[in-house]
């Protein structure tokens, strides 16, 4: 998808509580907001939008931010000028910089040159496709990024012996963990890790969610199920789940690959949630 500038200068515009969209984001894992893209009516939804501070000496001009565009744009009145209308689109805010921590300017000028970092002004332009992946870069070395901290993998010393786990929104929502974990259990469905028998107290309750189906293969139409689409991994089966593959592990896979160096774990998905987990990795191959 193409990927779009947001601008924002909090001198001009500070309508939302930006500390509090922060918790928002950490706790929810997104913050939805209607944006002004000028004259910029061609945004699709399915757009990656990224937020760019433009607020001068006072806050420093940076990248602070990452979303999705979850509309078309359309027209509406301005917030300042209500009898002047302007285009707009929704977007789903899902990673966010403290202000003041923004990637400064002259990292974005040195690994992203196509782009003019310190003049650049408004909402809605599009970046360059050559640049997106430097950009993606930069974030993932300088941003907040969308993963869990550091998982330390046995056996990969020194080379590679931290791996670093993705997760999405979906992963990250309150509720649907929730569901899932009062499906499934808060044991690790593939190797039966508990963090509660281990640790006491300390773990009670405390998993990773893993997302079965990358959220990049999704639809914009798709409705979570946190009973099949949602499953517990401790943090050393959700590392090899994702490790060097494009499409995760599956439970059955990794139980598999478990099996098959000597070591059994016991039963803790049920027969009918491991065949929802197989039957989308039968449609994943399909595509």
């Amino acid at each position: 998808m193409a990927a779009i500038i947001l601008g924002w200068n909090p001198r001009l515009w500070n309508d939302w509580n930006y500390e509090a969209v922060i918790v928002q984001v950490a706790e929810t894992g997104q913050f939805l907001e209607r944006w002004n893209v000028g004259q910029h009516r061609k945004i699709q939804a399915g757009n990656q939008a990224w937020l760019l501070v433009q607020g001068g000496r006072r806050h420093g001009r940076g990248l602070i931010g990452h979303g999705v565009v979850m509309s078309e744009a359309y027209e509406a009145p301005q917030r300042t000028e209500p009898k002047s209308i302007a285009w707009y689109v929704s977007v789903a805010f899902d990673a966010l910089l403290p202000l003041g921590s923004q990637i400064p300017s002259s990292v974005l000028s040195s690994e992203v040159p196509d782009v003019a970092w310190n003049t650049f002004r408004g909402s809605g332009r599009s970046i360059p496709a050559e640049s997106e992946s430097g950009l993606q870069r930069v974030w993932r070395e300088h941003g907040p990024g969308a993963s869990e901290p550091c998982q330390t993998v046995p056996g990969t010393y020194p080379e590679g012996a931290v791996s670093r786990i993705e997760t999405n929104r979906y992963e990250r929502d309150a509720e649907a963990r929730r569901i899932c974990l009062a499906f499934h259990g808060t044991s690790c469905a593939v190797c039966t890790f508990s963090f509660e028998v281990r640790y006491g107290d300390i773990g009670k309750d405390f998993i990773h969610v893993h997302h079965v189906v990358p959220v990049s293969q999704l639809g914009n139409d798709y409705t979570l199920d946190p009973i099949a689409d949602l499953v517990p991994l401790c943090a050393n089966c959700h590392a090899m789940a994702h490790r060097g593959v494009g499409t995760p592990r599956t439970v059955a896979e990794l139980r598999r690959a478990i099996a098959a160096a000597g070591h059994l774990p016991g039963q803790i998905v049920d027969d009918r949630a491991l065949a929802a987990q197989d039957a989308a990795h039968r449609i994943l191959e399909q595509r």
